[in-house]
């Protein structure tokens, strides 16, 4: 059990809700996506759909976010069976951090192997252009150094073990099998590796703090994935994840620009397309095992 009901859902809920998904589809899914602002269309791609709105499964949390649509969605990618969440949650919410990573636990539930989660970011790396895609090697959880980590309380053996490692969070097969595949599609040019930053939102980053952050090591900053992603590696999951650079961090007090949401969304839309292409042209081949 989780140590307080208004903070997370127990072992039993997070059963209840995906055995009540079950039973309203026939998919068995062993992917899971995560789409973030603006990427709702990864769901589109796939085939013979069974979708639920959040607010009529179970025990979920609703999307409040614009470019999130609110949606969990069945079917299959070039055969393979997956689940898709067409909009996720975050800390600027309101939503506890154990609510924020409840479809971690369900996708696990449900018998998902594999999540690949995308999202909007800034980017702090200098090298980094807009409409880049950044593979996720590694993350830093700002939130973390202050206490706010999904596996907070009482661990329930049932999801995994009391002190996961994650050092190694991000599959590095997967990750290698993406700059083939990018390679291949020919993505060479705006194709990237590098280490995410997660911060708690909803106000965009001071200059001051990019700075910091640029000067810690990361490559760019965003206000999620990190959390699903230790849950994720908590329940036995294999991690793969993507950062669409969607603006670049303002480094520079002489600069005119500032980050927004609009953008952010623009930027989703034009280079959703090829970002689309590269989940669903790996995952063939990701899920041989």
């Amino acid at each position: 059990m989780f140590p307080d009901s208004s903070t997370g859902y127990s072992f039993e809920d997070c059963k209840a809700t995906a055995d009540w998904l079950l039973a309203q589809t026939s998919v068995r899914p062993v992917v899971g996506i995560v789409c973030g602002s603006g990427m709702g269309g990864l769901a589109d791609m796939l085939k013979d759909q069974v979708a639920f709105n959040y607010k009529d499964i179970p025990n979920f949390p609703q999307s409040t976010v614009h470019g999130h649509a609110g949606r969990l969605v069945f079917g299959t990618l070039k055969g393979r069976p997956c689940v898709c969440m067409q909009g996720r949650f975050h800390l600027y919410e309101g939503y506890a951090i154990q609510k924020i990573t409840l479809p971690m636990r369900i996708f696990s539930l449900l018998g998902v192997e594999t999540v690949m989660l995308t999202n909007a970011a800034g980017g702090l790396n200098q090298d980094f252009k807009v409409g880049d895609i950044m593979i996720m090697k590694d993350h830093i959880n700002m939130p973390g150094f202050a206490g706010s980590n999904p596996l907070a309380g009482v661990n329930d053996d049932r999801f995994g073990v009391r002190f996961p490692c994650m050092s190694d969070a991000y599959n590095r097969e997967l990750q290698q099998l993406a700059v083939d595949v990018g390679q291949e599609l020919g993505y060479g040019d705006f194709l990237r590796e590098g280490v995410y930053c997660v911060l708690g939102g909803p106000s965009f980053e001071t200059i001051a703090e990019c700075r910091m952050l640029h000067k810690l090591g990361a490559d760019a900053v965003g206000m999620s994935t990190a959390h699903e992603v230790i849950a994720a590696r908590h329940c036995g999951m294999r991690v793969f994840a993507l950062s669409l650079i969607t603006n670049r961090a303002v480094m520079d007090y002489d600069s005119e620009e500032k980050a927004n949401h609009e953008e952010v969304l623009e930027t989703g839309q034009h280079r959703a397309i090829q970002l689309e292409k590269l989940i669903s042209t790996m995952k063939p081949t990701a899920l041989k095992f």
